[in-house]
């Protein structure tokens, strides 16, 4: 009697996780994308603070680039 009873609360635990809908949905978001966004952020300002103190043109015109670049990879992630 027992043992029927105990595959009775595993074929409900079963049904019950099943019901359930899946825990990683749509609406949460993706560790490696905020991760990913998250690098891009701390680049960019470490870009704009070289760009702060940078003297020579060239410098300046590089590090310009790189932030734009910085820039349109973080507008263009989901």
């Amino acid at each position: 009697m027992a043992r029927g009873f105990e595959s009775k609360g595993v074929s409900n635990q079963q049904e019950s996780a099943q019901a359930l809908p899946p825990a990683h949905d749509a609406a949460s978001p993706d560790p490696a994308l905020l991760a990913k966004k998250r690098r891009l952020e701390l680049s960019r300002a470490d870009v704009q603070r070289r760009l702060a103190t940078a003297q020579a043109a060239a410098h300046r015109q590089m590090l310009e680039r790189a932030l734009r670049a910085l820039e349109d990879e973080i507008a263009s992630l989901p």
